[in-house]
């Protein structure tokens, strides 16, 4: 499983040369496709991430730089349950509601940027778990007791966070793998552009090329996993704009 965390996010299944039809609002898509030969892949989208950052740089003032907000998320005090649900233009995958829109639970009076900031690195996390459980319900042969089995490699400027990408292996209860190129997408479309002209080399000799610069493993306890989790997903059913019935994966 690959993971583009850019201003949203965009997350793919590899299902080989089958064309999986979902069943949980997965979208089914053509990964590649060489020599004729056509990869398919199950992608979720996630509309907002590293937008949520740049909301509280730009719109709340609260940092200066999108680069502190690891650090102000680190230094976030615990004990306040703070979620951001980043419903700016809706939400995506799985729940496809146009009509929902951003909301902030557990505001307490002493809430303040630290509290933001984690709730914003979250909120990435739990949007992840949310597309990942649903792509397990069209995965042939997945692992159902949990997400033990995935290795989500990532890539795009948000993963250049080492306190968001260890909440994102810890949310998983999987590893996380951050590449020494952190432009994956980009250097792969470089790629096949210059496979197509014939000056690069196969794929085989080009996929050799990636390299693992730091692997995330989770270390969060099961039952805080589940409790912050449980949390979220009562934060998006109060922000959907239909019943929660209706909307569950």
């Amino acid at each position: 499983m690959k993971s583009t965390y850019g201003t949203g996010c965009f997350l793919l299944l590899n299902t080989g040369e089958t064309a999986v039809p979902s069943r949980a609002r997965m979208l089914t898509t053509v990964a590649l496709q060489l020599a004729g030969r056509r990869t398919y892949a199950l992608e979720g989208a996630i509309f907002i991430a590293g937008a949520a950052v740049q909301w509280l740089r730009d719109g709340l003032g609260v940092i200066g730089r999108a680069d502190q907000s690891g650090d102000l998320a680190a230094a976030a005090d615990p004990t306040q349950n703070v979620y951001l649900v980043p419903g700016f233009v809706g939400l995506g995958a799985p729940w496809w509601d146009a009509e929902a829109r951003g909301a902030l639970f557990g505001l307490t009076r002493n809430t303040g940027p630290r509290e933001l900031a984690r709730a914003a690195l979250e909120s990435v996390a739990y949007q992840t778990r949310d597309v990942i459980e649903a792509m397990r319900a069209d995965w042939q042969g997945a692992d159902r007791q949990g997400a033990g089995q995935t290795v989500l490699r990532v890539d795009g400027g948000m993963v250049a966070s080492d306190w968001t990408m260890q909440f994102l292996a810890d949310q998983l209860d999987a590893p996380v793998d951050r590449p020494a190129v952190l432009e994956t997408t980009a250097l792969g479309a470089a790629y096949l552009a210059g496979l197509a002209a014939g000056v690069c080399p196969g794929p085989a000799s080009f996929a050799a090329t990636w390299s693992l610069e730091r692997r995330f493993t989770p270390t969060m306890a099961p039952a805080e996993r589940a409790r912050r989790y449980a949390g979220w997903r009562n934060a998006v059913h109060r922000t959907l704009s239909t019943p929660p019935a209706s909307q569950e994966v």
